[in-house]
Order: structure tokens, then C-alpha cells, then sequence
């Protein structure tokens, strides 16, 4: 696309729909916090572990092994997806088993796969 191609020559001010896209914006506040959430997602290790979870709950051990990465390390990028509310755990006797917290989770992971499929394919 050429550089004259992206930019708008109008004169015209589309006042109803600046007006009306104004009023239904989320606030600031809200625009910073799905940033972050988008900025959670954008590391590639909890990406990784995002995309293993979506597929079954595991504990910490078992992601080590699946990703090639140590325990600690695992716990680490938990801890983070745990933070933002992206993953949860439950306790089986010693064992700590992680999950998406909920479907939002699962939804915007696989909407977020397909774009990308879509994109390459």
C-alpha cells in the first residue's frame, strides 16, 4: 500500500461517529489493564503454558518436562499467568494440578490461535 493510501485527504468531520465511538470507548484505566493482559500473553514460555493448558490440566513437574524448562522457572511463569488471573490450581494431596481460570481464557487463546492460522494459512 502506497504512503498517500493510508492517509485521509476528507475535509469532513464525521461528528456522529466520532461523537458515538467517544462515548462508547472503554476508559483509560480499562485500555491500560487489557493492555497488561495482552502483555501477559505476549511472552512466549507463558504462551507456551497457556496453550498446554488448554489442553489439560497439568502440575508444575509435568509442564517442566513438556516445555524442557526446570521447575522453578515453571513456577515462575505461574505465578505470573496466576497473578493475572489466567490460570488457577487445585490441590490433589501434595500435588499442585494448574488450569485456564475460566472459558474467557480458553476463548481468547483459541480465537488468538485461529487469527494466526488464518494469517499464515
Amino acid at each position: 500500500m502506497a504512503k498517500s493510501d493510508m492517509s485521509c485527504d476528507c475535509e469532513v468531520i464525521h461528528s456522529d461517529v466520532v461523537e458515538y465511538v467517544k462515548a462508547n470507548l472503554p476508559s483509560g484505566e480499562m485500555i491500560l489493564d487489557l493492555s497488561g493482559f495482552f502483555k501477559v500473553l505476549g511472552n512466549g514460555t507463558r504462551a507456551r503454558i497457556i496453550s498446554a493448558l488448554n489442553i489439560s490440566e497439568m502440575c508444575v513437574c509435568d509442564l517442566a518436562v513438556l516445555l524442557d524448562m526446570t521447575k522453578s522457572a515453571i513456577s515462575h511463569q505461574l505465578r505470573v499467568l496466576k497473578k493475572a488471573n489466567l490460570v488457577k490450581n487445585r490441590k490433589d494431596g501434595k500435588i499442585v494440578f494448574y488450569s485456564l481460570s475460566d472459558d474467557h481464557v480458553k476463548a481468547i487463546f483459541d480465537k488468538g490461535l485461529e487469527h494466526v492460522v488464518e494469517a499464515v494459512g
